[in-house]
This record gives structure tokens, sequence and C-alpha cells, in this order.
């Protein structure tokens, strides 16, 4: 960490968070048999795998795991892909997830793939929530509200231990 940057969440109290947000999706789901979760390429998809262990560890509902690729530099003509590939979610539970909410543009186009099934619910989760959205979307589910100026840069860092959340 540079001196500039300042860490706002460290590895336990990340792990702390995505606990807790998967007992909150439990709850939310409990007399459910089964949701998806699908988390946005990167750093959304580290986090969904967090969530989904976490979830598969402390309830007997069937996770099924997906990660949401797009291009987020241009995401009206971006192609949206999910792997594994689709299947028919009709009247499935979906959880959509990401690791930092700002604009709310990436977890809107995350959220509009789901848009073509008959889905039963779609719910998002995100770490951090900037509170800078121009979009109308929300974090059902959140770690942590930041107040940033539009200049500083959170980053979420989940792929190597210890996890940290860093702003700049």
């Amino acid at each position: 960490m540079t001196p500039s940057e300042t860490q706002v969440l460290d590895h336990d109290q990340i792990v702390n968070r995505v606990q807790r947000i998967a007992w909150q999706i439990y709850e939310n789901y409990i007399s459910e048999k089964e949701i998806v979760i699908a988390g946005i390429k990167s750093g959304g998809f580290d986090l969904a795998q967090l969530i989904a262990k976490k979830v598969t560890e402390i309830s007997s509902l069937e996770v099924s795991l997906h990660q949401i690729v797009l291009n987020k530099k241009d995401l009206i003509n971006s192609q949206i892909e999910l792997i594994p590939g689709a299947t028919n979610f009709k009247a499935k539970n979906i959880v959509v997830i990401d690791d930092v909410l700002n604009t709310g543009s990436t977890l809107l186009f995350g959220v509009k793939y789901f848009l073509d099934f008959k889905v039963k619910s779609i719910k998002t989760v995100v770490l951090v929530d900037r509170n800078h959205k121009d979009f109308p979307i929300k974090a059902d589910f959140k770690g942590l509200s930041l107040s940033t100026n539009l200049k500083e840069h959170v980053e979420v860092q989940l792929n190597k231990k210890p996890f940290a959340v860093e702003v700049s």
C-alpha cells in the first residue's frame, strides 16, 4: 500500500462481510431449494465464489455459480456471455454480484442478461457501494457503503491473500 492509498477493509473484515452477506442471502431464500449466483467477471466473480462457498457451507441450498462476462468499457455494444453457458433460468432465484457499485452501469447490464428469462427473483450484491449511481439500480445486500469523491479509486483485492479494499 502506498502513502496515497487508504485501506478501508482488511482481510478479516472482508471475510466477516462475506459471511454476513451469505447469511442474508440464505435468510432471503430460506424456503427455496436452489439459487443461481452470477458474478461479474473479475472482482465480482471472485466475490461470488467466496459467497457461494459460504452459502453452501451454512445452508442446504443448491448453488449454481456462473460468471458474467461483458466489456465494461463499452457496455451498450457488449455481448454478454455467461460461463458456464446459459441454461433455462425460468422460475429461478438469481443473485448478481459485483465488487464495487459506482455508477451502477455494470451491475445494471449484469442484471439485464437475466431479464430475457422469466425468473422468480433477482437480487444484487456488492462488497462496496460508493453511492455515485447514475442508473436506477441498488444493491440489495452490501458489505460497506463508502462515501468517496469521483476522483478517488476503490480497489478490491480478492484474488490474492490477504484480501483488502483500498481507496486512492
